[in-house]
């Protein structure tokens, strides 16, 4: 037996999970989509029908929900970018050895709390009562701002980490040719380091918006009156009891994530990832 079956058959259990444990999963997901309920019991009726996908796509509320998702997974995910950059650079770069794993570990910590004791400390912070008033005067409160603060929190380490190792593996000479050629530190930054940290970068971001597209918990702790796909589908499938309904409304999120992945395709970085 060749060295090449021995791994092909190694390789056959995860792959075969993979196809009918999640691929599968994602087919009845999709299929699902064109059946109904009944009005009158509630039982799913396994009937073709394209309704739920025309009231998907032509209904108001979940139009804007949509929209509304898409535009926090991207501001989570910018913010995200712009608080990774410098804490990893500041890791990587600037740190001490003893230094940088103490902070490697300050920021992997939070990644082992529960996530609803997470959301449930910003829903605190964030309240009229909270300490954040007590001490500034001011909390933006529970809706869209809360919601992205919560997120941005939640998912910041999962920016962090691919950032921090795509710094690491720059050697330092790079950044020393580029001062011995008289480029500020801003222009090396900007030239030299941002190129190869961009893969890194589009990693991350890979992470925080997937996961703030399908985050349907924050909202529903700190977001107030603040409606996003996935607490909508959430509704539809355990308020409404409309489980077509709901796997037509998963397939926004899905299109969205295959979306930009194909758009961080487009940019070549995820051949360096």
């Amino acid at each position: 037996m060749t060295r090449r079956v021995r791994l092909a058959l190694l390789l056959t259990p995860p792959l075969a999970w993979l196809v009918v444990a999640y691929l599968g999963s994602l087919a009845v997901l999709l299929v699902s989509a064109f059946w109904s309920t009944d009005e009158f019991t509630g039982a799913v009726v396994r009937t073709f029908t394209g309704d739920n996908i025309v009231r998907v796509l032509t209904d108001d509320v979940f139009r804007t929900a949509a929209l509304r998702t898409v535009g926090v997974a991207l501001t989570v995910t910018v913010v995200c970018a712009v608080l990774a950059v410098p804490i990893a650079l500041y890791m990587a770069k600037v740190a001490t050895p003893r230094l940088r794993l103490m902070l490697v570990i300050a920021v992997t910590t939070p990644l082992w709390a529960s996530y609803l004791v997470k959301a449930y400390a910003w829903r605190m912070l964030l309240s009229p009562e909270g300490p954040l008033t007590w001490a500034t005067g001011y909390t933006p409160g529970y809706g869209l701002i809360a919601t992205v603060i919560t997120l941005t929190y939640l998912w910041l380490p999962y920016m962090v980490i691919p950032v921090y190792a795509a710094f690491e593996r720059i050697p330092d000479t790079l950044a020393d040719a580029s001062a011995d050629l008289g480029a500020s530190d801003f222009a090396t930054l900007r030239m030299v380091l941002a190129p190869l940290v961009f893969p890194g970068i589009a990693a991350g971001s890979i992470f925080t918006f997937s996961l703030s597209l399908g985050d349907y918990i924050a909202v529903t702790i700190v977001g107030g009156k603040t409606q996003l796909i996935g607490n909508i589908i959430y509704g539809q499938l355990v308020t409404a009891n409309n489980q077509p309904l709901a796997a037509a409304l998963s397939i926004i999120p899905l299109v969205a994530i295959v979306a930009y992945l194909l758009a961080m395709r487009r940019t070549g970085a995820m051949e360096n990832v």
